[in-house]
């Protein structure tokens, strides 16, 4: 009878291990492809002139959101994405640095897919000073004078 309960015993904390294990590599998985820059051009950078809508503060990564005028006179929106605010703040930055209505040039790499979103590499604020963004392994974005 001391047998049976021990080898019963051993098989659910086997289980509950393994179980464990598993969903820690699940979490693992996830949080690797979240911060992936895959999506994003590494053999192109855009410089976008623009007037800041919105700045985002936020977890995981912040966002800088800016109009763009357009040679036809139309306005082109861009969301810019920011790496995170822990990172941001390590080398300066600051939740009250840019506010909608600052003019603004950035940096980014596009997406791949085309779309007005980009990783930003650096922004030039509105006073003139220029801040570089924490990103990852930032010399694998190779950098052009594309403008828009």
């Amino acid at each position: 009878m001391i047998v049976a309960t021990e080898v019963t015993m051993s098989s659910r904390r086997t289980a509950w291990v393994g179980g464990v294990l598993s969903l820690l590599m699940l979490m693992a998985a996830t949080a690797a492809a979240h911060h992936s820059f895959a999506v994003f051009d590494h053999t192109r950078t855009l410089t976008i002139h623009g007037t800041v809508t919105r700045f985002q503060w936020t977890n995981p990564h912040g966002f800088l959101e800016v109009d763009v005028p357009q040679p036809d006179g139309s306005m082109k929106h861009y969301s810019i994405e920011l790496t995170s605010i822990n990172m941001m703040q390590r080398v300066g930055w600051r939740s009250n640095m840019i506010k909608a209505g600052d003019k603004v040039t950035a940096v980014v790499a596009p997406l791949l897919s085309g779309e007005p979103v980009g990783l930003g590499l650096e922004v030039t604020m509105a006073d003139g000073t220029t801040k570089a963004l924490p990103v990852p392994n930032v010399g694998s974005f190779k950098r052009t004078t594309e403008t828009q």
